[in-house]
């Protein structure tokens, strides 16, 4: 994933080739309406797969940059020993879905769950939905926490990266379509963002570590 240049992310590439496929048969066998059907699918996954590149802002050290496409939701601040705020931040079928390193460092830890994929409306949906979770820590050893869930999906979250690894920011690390994310941020953070604003992975600036 964090080489991938091409404009489509790799764990798209099944989904368009069937229903490519899918539209030459239906045409070789004369049923207009399914190939229309199929092709129209096959540009909706070009769409929800699309890589784009982005110009990338230069920040100051110690920045966080947004790991995902969509409007902040909500932002709290919580009990916890490690973090004091979380920013929830929901990705929908129209944002780009790849997913990208907030800081520059290494995988503190990870951890990924299968599940359902219920719809959030769902009292089980927390409980249940497919999600995975990923410490990242950054040079001077700031750390921020970053879980995503699944809303209702036709893809499964993919993360393409292990404990350990050191990553730019950035980055590319995975791909979610249509879920929600949430960030765990320490005490001696500054947050650059308000409810309701748009944000785009990469180029979206979070705040700062103080």
């Amino acid at each position: 994933m964090k080489s991938n240049l091409l404009p489509i992310a790799k764990e798209g590439w099944n989904y368009i080739g069937y229903s490519l496929l899918a539209t030459v048969i239906f045409t070789t066998l004369d049923l207009g309406i399914l190939a229309f059907f199929a092709l129209v699918l096959a540009i909706f996954f070009i769409f929800v797969f699309r890589n784009p590149e982005r110009e990338l802002p230069r920040f100051e050290v110690n920045s966080v940059i947004c790991p995902v496409d969509g409007t902040v939701l909500a932002i709290d601040e919580i009990d916890d020993a490690e973090y004091a705020y979380k920013v929830t931040i929901d990705n929908s079928y129209l944002d780009v879905s790849l997913l990208r390193a907030p800081v520059s460092g290494t995988v503190y830890s990870m951890y990924k769950e299968n599940g359902t994929r219920l719809n959030l409306d769902s009292s089980l949906s927390e409980k249940l939905n497919e999600n995975a979770t990923i410490v990242f820590e950054d040079s001077n050893s700031n750390r921020l926490k970053v879980s995503h869930m699944l809303k209702q999906s036709f893809s499964g979250i993919e993360i393409d990266s292990i404990k350990s690894q050191s990553m730019l920011q950035t980055s590319r690390y995975g791909v979610m379509v249509n879920g929600m994310t949430t960030i765990y941020l320490p005490q001696n953070f500054r947050l650059n963002i308000a409810v309701a604003n748009e944000l785009k992975a990469s180029q979206s600036l979070i705040g700062y570590f103080s």
